[in-house]
């Protein structure tokens, strides 16, 4: 289906999924201060998108506090409601240049960044949730503090035809149609970068998978699409009974 403008019904349905996923970033322990960025795309370019406004923290995050940029509009940098200018680097950039980036999660997991900062950060098949992730982007290219057009740009161009991008030296970003469907290649990359940081710690040689059986093991995982909706669902229903307010 070609992307096209969401009705306003579903941008509250949007605007609540995001928020969620915020709140249950701070659960799982992948927040960082008041930084990193989750957006989602409204219009059928990709290019006004709602995201996170500058330094609140995810554990505060409601539903209305959502922003609605413009990507092609940078006015909104010189002004009081400016986002964080690294959010706008990469997200803004992303959003303008990949319409297919419907949601973007970027964040700096404990696991992943740690595998981020090692010589060769892949993720190697071991087990099936590092298959999972056995076509991924990378990118090397790490420039510094996310702020300027440069290192927008590489960003955007580095995922190529992938939804995953582990990013040398910085964290991760995902991007996909749904909220919950980003968040389900987060949670399991985080526990798939986990796995392979034990295996290491272990001392001993990994046990690698053949490309053969880690491709098969990762088209596999395509039967599973359905489980993200529903392991999404269900932490919706655990912050519906413990921080309702995310809705708000």
């Amino acid at each position: 289906m070609s992307p096209r403008d969401l009705s306003a019904d579903e941008v509250q349905a949007l605007r609540v999924d995001l928020a969620a996923a915020f709140r249950l970033a701070v659960h799982f322990g992948w927040h960082e201060s008041v930084g990193n960025h989750f957006s989602a795309a409204i219009s059928s370019d990709g290019k006004r998108f709602l995201m996170n406004p500058k330094w609140r923290h995810f554990a505060e995050i409601r539903a209305s506090d959502l922003q609605v940029l413009d990507a092609d509009d940078e006015s909104i940098m010189a002004t009081d409601a400016a986002p964080d200018a690294s959010a706008w680097c990469i997200h803004g950039t992303v959003h303008r240049l990949r319409p297919n980036a419907r949601v973007m999660l970027h964040l700096h997991p404990p696991h992943t960044t740690a595998l981020a900062g090692l010589k060769d950060p892949r993720l190697y098949p071991i087990d099936q949730n590092t298959a999972r992730f056995f076509h991924m982007g990378i990118d090397l290219g790490f420039g510094g503090m996310a702020d300027d057009t440069e290192e927008g740009n590489r960003i955007a161009h580095a995922f190529g035809n992938h939804s995953v991008l582990m990013m040398g030296n910085h964290g991760l970003s995902v991007i996909a149609d749904t909220v919950a469907e980003a968040f389900e290649q987060v949670y399991f990359f985080e526990k798939a970068a986990e796995i392979q940081m034990r295996a290491y710690a272990s001392g001993q040689p990994l046990n690698i998978i053949s490309d053969e059986i880690a491709a098969k093991t990762a088209a596999s995982w395509a039967d599973y699409a359905g489980a993200s909706f529903a392991h999404f669902a269900y932490l919706k229903r655990m912050l519906d009974r413990e921080q309702p307010d995310y809705k708000d």
